[in-house]
């Protein structure tokens, strides 16, 4: 149970002023959820696939990595890889969506977003490995989308 910084009565958690002397409380610091976690952890969670976009905007909104220039971009990087696959699920797919028989077959409109998918699959699983071994890797397009957005942030 806190007390008050002016008179020593006791006071609630959440209490702003000392109902006793009237006295303004301290404010206690916010809590640090990423407190326990490496920067390398940090980043290779920006990597899981589908959800490791969550974990990048954490990382990017925490004050603990603000100034770790390497972190910001794993976490800018995952989120690009990110919004690939949405392109690809979102605008690819219902593109290549060719109903009857075009002469490839009724699923041959399929193969080239499905492909699609596996590539930035294979990227997310790659980036898991290469930062896994503590490695940065700057994949074609995307690291040089997160290059720009971290050196825009400094």
């Amino acid at each position: 149970m806190p007390y008050c910084c002016q008179c020593g009565k006791t006071v609630g958690n959440r209490d702003v002023y000392c109902a006793g002397c009237g006295q303004r409380q301290p404010t206690p610091p916010a809590a640090d959820y990423l407190h326990g976690i490496s920067p390398r952890t940090a980043s290779l969670l920006c990597y899981i696939p589908i959800v490791g976009w969550v974990v990048a905007i954490v990382v990017l909104a925490s004050a603990r990595f603000r100034q770790d220039t390497r972190v910001r971009f794993n976490a800018f990087q995952g989120l690009y890889l990110f919004v690939a696959w949405l392109i690809v699920d979102w605008v690819l797919r219902p593109m290549f969506h060719i109903p009857g028989d075009w002469g490839g077959g009724p699923h041959m409109y399929r193969v080239f977003p499905a492909l699609m998918q596996v590539a930035v699959l294979g990227a997310w699983i790659f980036m898991i490995i290469k930062t896994a071994h503590d490695e940065v890797y700057k994949l074609p397009i995307l690291g040089e989308l997160a290059e720009k957005s971290v050196s825009e942030q400094r």
